[in-house]
């Protein structure tokens, strides 16, 4: 496994070169870019700033290990639901140009207050996410679907996403949200996900609720080889902590 960052908060305020720099000199081989984010890495970008950009990554030698994008597909509105479906796509060919594998994408919600059923909606998200994952396959680009939101988190709920959107392009970002775990195991949960796995957010490697080590060796016994992201809080000391958190991932192997 390899060990990166989710720039999500640990990383928001860093421009590109900053990534660059602190990725290589910390040891972290890759980074998760969030939308909306200081680095600026967005649709809008020209064809120029992106071969820059992937240049940039490349001679710095830190991978982009994906992008991370807010589109989720859960909307009882038809018109919302296909502006997040084309949003994805038009970032799956950012990714592209990035020589970036797999784009982030999400479930967040459900609708049963509006008289939607579960089962309905959880059929819409995986539907939707089929069509995104067909689109980016034609890219060379994943689609991942991170283990998100208050009720969609549920991984019995990603289960039956994934079995909707059943496409080999459709991958599962797991979470490590504290509600997988039952009796202090992730087990029962993981095993309903593994097949689906390919790429995984990691938070507070100091929360003993976490059961991290079980993690890590699940995901070795899956022959899992991919990154393993970082999304922590930010500091005003980001390098001291992100050293003390590569020696604890590194600790927990």
């Amino acid at each position: 496994m390899k060990l990166g960052i989710v720039t999500y908060q640990i990383a928001a305020d860093w421009d590109v070169a900053t990534i660059i720099e602190n990725c290589a000199k910390l040891g972290y081989g890759g980074a998760e870019l969030r939308t909306t984010h200081a680095h600026g890495v967005e649709t809008d970008l020209s064809a120029g700033q992106r071969q820059d950009i992937r240049k940039q990554f490349e001679d710095g030698g830190v991978e982009i290990a994906g992008l991370g994008s807010a589109f989720e597909y859960h909307s009882d509105d038809p018109g919302v639901v296909r502006e997040n479906i084309d949003g994805t796509i038009e970032y799956a060919k950012l990714a592209a140009d990035l020589g970036c594998p797999g784009v982030k994408v999400r479930p967040n919600g459900l609708q049963t207050e509006k008289g939607i059923s579960v089962d309905q909606t959880l059929e819409q998200i995986g539907k939707s996410v089929r069509e995104c994952a067909i689109a980016a396959a034609d890219l060379g680009v994943q689609i991942r679907v991170e283990v998100h939101g208050r009720e969609t988190q549920k991984p019995a709920y990603m289960r039956t996403i994934m079995d909707w959107a059943d496409h080999d392009n459709a991958y599962v970002c797991w979470n490590s949200n504290l509600g997988e775990v039952e009796d202090g195991s992730i087990k029962a949960n993981f095993d309903l996900l593994k097949h689906k796995i390919g790429l995984v957010h990691i938070t507070e490697l100091c929360n003993p609720a976490y059961p991290w080590r079980e993690l890590f060796s699940l995901l070795n016994a899956e022959g899992y080889a991919g990154y393993t992201l970082a999304e922590i809080p930010g500091s005003s000391d980001a390098e001291r902590l992100l050293q003390y958190y590569k020696a604890l991932w590194e600790a927990y192997q």
